[in-house]
């Protein structure tokens, strides 16, 4: 996998340039718009599908990006399923495009059609997740954040959450969990477990874990059973705003209150999650940026030209406690 604290720079080669075939079934295409004497750069995108809000915004940032930088994008919709990101991965090869850049599903299972792309001369960008290769120059960059220390900031920012409720030990935690074997997923609980496994080890425990698959019906679902099995949960972890918001429910239903009987912290930082937190719902949010579409055009322009660029490209992210929610909800723009 790549290592989040690797800094190194690489040189790129450029492109190979090819004419275009007809787009994959589901390619969402935008038309040629330059005009003068360069051609314009086409880029494949693999989105991994469209299960949360977070994903929602970080589509729409891609694909407006792309269309600000005047880049003909070449746009995928894997509906979470690491075989649809392989083939489109695959049609974009075929294609001939100037620049690949995907978010992977999961970790493993990349090293193949990675080899294909490198062999075709086509360079590969990683957006919001990590993979595990056998050869790291099988890509070039990752534009995306630093999930081990978002869980670790969640649980630093739980610590607060639990001294301004004054919850005594012991601090019985769910955990709902992303995506199994997606980066996110793995190195948000990576980070939660090593400062809990450091600080808390006597008077936190989690006590129930499972995923939700980063989605809404996914964390109602597993709340509602994690409740059934352990009624004595006082706080939840969740991997994303969108399980939180549909945990909410299940505990609302079991005549709870969430953000008080349950306190809980997510990660996102989606609008939905701010109105929770709001409403008292939330306790508190670690920030995961989703507009990488600007960062994103400006490495497919350097990589096309054959410039140097950062291993790993990091977004810039905040905390937000309860209290901080109604002043930030404003600028909560997706």
């Amino acid at each position: 996998m790549l290592s989040r604290r690797n800094f190194l720079t690489v040189a790129v080669g450029v492109a190979a340039a090819g004419g275009l075939t007809a787009c994959a079934k589901k390619d969402d295409s935008s038309s040629d718009s330059s005009s003068g004497g360069s051609k314009t750069i086409t880029l494949g995108f693999s989105q991994v599908g469209s299960e949360s809000g977070w994903r929602s915004a970080n589509t729409d940032s891609v694909k407006s990006a792309a269309k600000e930088a005047g880049y003909n994008l070449k746009f995928f919709d894997a509906q979470q399923k690491q075989e649809n990101q392989i083939s489109s991965i695959r049609s974009y090869i075929t294609q001939k495009v100037d620049v690949i850049a995907f978010s992977p599903v999961v970790v493993t299972g990349w090293d193949a059609v990675l080899k294909e792309a490198k062999a075709a001369k086509i360079p590969v960008v990683l957006t919001d997740r990590s993979v595990e290769t056998s050869d790291d120059s099988l890509f070039v960059t990752l534009v995306g954040s630093d999930f081990t220390d978002e869980g670790r900031r969640a649980a630093k920012i739980l610590e607060k959450v639990i001294a301004k409720a004054g919850l005594k030990a012991p601090v019985k935690i769910a955990q709902l969990e992303g995506t199994t074997g997606a980066a996110p997923a793995i190195e948000r609980a990576k980070g939660f477990k090593e400062v809990m496994d450091a600080e808390h080890k006597d008077d936190w425990k989690v006590v129930v874990s499972q995923t939700g698959d980063f989605t809404r019906a996914g964390g109602k679902q597993v709340m509602a059973a994690f409740l059934q099995s352990n009624p004595d949960i006082n706080v939840l972890f969740a991997h994303n705003d969108d399980m939180a918001i549909g945990a909410i429910q299940s505990i609302e239903a079991a005549g709870k209150k969430p953000g008080k009987d349950i306190l809980i912290v997510s990660i996102d930082g989606v609008k939905d999650g701010f109105v929770a937190m709001s409403e008292g719902k939330i306790n508190a949010i670690v920030e995961c940026n989703p507009l990488l579409g600007p960062q994103l055009m400006d490495v497919v322009k350097k990589v096309k030209n054959g410039e140097k660029v950062e291993r790993w490209i990091k977004t810039k992210e905040g905390d937000f406690m309860q209290d901080q929610a109604k002043a930030a909800l404003p600028s909560r723009k997706y």
